[in-house]
């Protein structure tokens, strides 16, 4: 099992990491659990390892580095490969996959060290009410900032490049956050996401208990159906596999735009892949042995 990776959500892995391992050891498997960074990969040349199973989140865990490395070697892990894997963790990159798709996605510019600052500030004029500054390549909310104008747009994405590198500057929707987690290829049940801020930052994702994770709150069935059937889509057109993650804001106008998909969500007691899979009768021990058994099936398939 490998968590704690470089990335800034190196904490929140080491943490998946574990409840990962106490997961697959009472599901019956035997764990070897070992902190993976660029300079420390020597279990992966350890025999006697069946399959690795991913637990890092962000830089070098979702960026498809680690992904390229596994399958160098010709080893079995989970999640997905290290294309759909770059795919995912690029924002911008997988928004114009989803517009071109016909996917709803918010508005969104990025900002480069390129980036002509008075040409972007008026393309913002174009954008109604608030914006939305986050890097391209970060997860569990690092880094982002809401703002109400296009000049604190236009500071905010540089200070945030100045940070983290090329970020972007994106439509503020009002409206309820969700989410939808695929197991197998599967959607599993809609999680609605209400915080006590307003915003599902870091501190409302690993920190703060008293935010609220709800099923069932969407009534209409066809909106339900509609954001199901955009993380299946969302989900396949990346290429990804065994499990993700789909976020959506659900705008007033009862319209799901997809904000990014996580290759490697969660596994925390606040996270929300494994209450979705509970909500289907799916322990974490449940959870964590399918994904270890579709990954295993993935090798018999080309064997087969």
């Amino acid at each position: 099992m490998l968590a704690g990776g470089i990335g800034s959500e190196r904490e929140v892995s080491i943490a998946s990491g574990r409840c990962v391992a106490e997961a697959l050891e009472q599901a019956g498997f035997a764990v070897v659990t070992a902190d993976a960074r660029p300079e420390n990969l020597d279990i992966l040349d350890e025999a006697g390892i069946d399959v690795f199973f991913l637990a890092l989140h962000g830089e070098f865990g979702e960026d498809g580095r680690l992904q390229q490395i596994l399958e160098a070697k010709s080893l079995l892990y989970t999640g997905s490969g290290s294309t759909a894997s770059e795919l995912a963790f690029d924002k911008m990159t997988s928004k114009k996959l989803f517009d071109d798709a016909g996917v709803a996605t918010p508005a969104a510019v990025e900002f480069s060290s390129e980036t002509d600052l008075h040409r972007l500030e008026e393309q913002l004029r174009d954008f109604p009410g608030k914006y939305v500054v986050k890097p391209v390549k970060e997860g569990s909310s690092v880094g982002v900032k809401i703002v109400s104008t296009p000049h604190e747009a236009v500071g905010a994405a540089q200070e945030t490049f100045g940070e983290f590198g090329n970020c972007m500057i994106e439509e503020f929707v009002p409206g309820r956050e969700v989410t939808v987690g695929i197991l197998c290829g599967r959607a599993l049940p809609i999680i609605e996401i209400r915080t006590q801020s307003g915003f599902y930052d870091y501190d409302a994702k690993y920190v703060d208990d008293q935010t609220e994770y709800l099923f069932d709150t969407i009534t209409d069935p066809a909106v339900s159906a509609g954001i199901t059937q955009a993380a299946i889509d969302c989900f396949d057109m990346l290429g990804c596999r065994h499990f993700a993650r789909v976020d959506f804001i659900l705008g007033d106008d009862q319209i799901a735009r997809v904000l990014e998909v996580n290759t490697i969500p969660g596994f925390t007691s606040h996270s929300l892949l494994p209450k979705a899979a509970a909500k289907t009768g799916l322990s974490m021990s449940d959870l964590c042995a399918r994904i270890i058994e579709a990954a295993c099936s993935s090798l018999a398939g080309r064997k087969a």
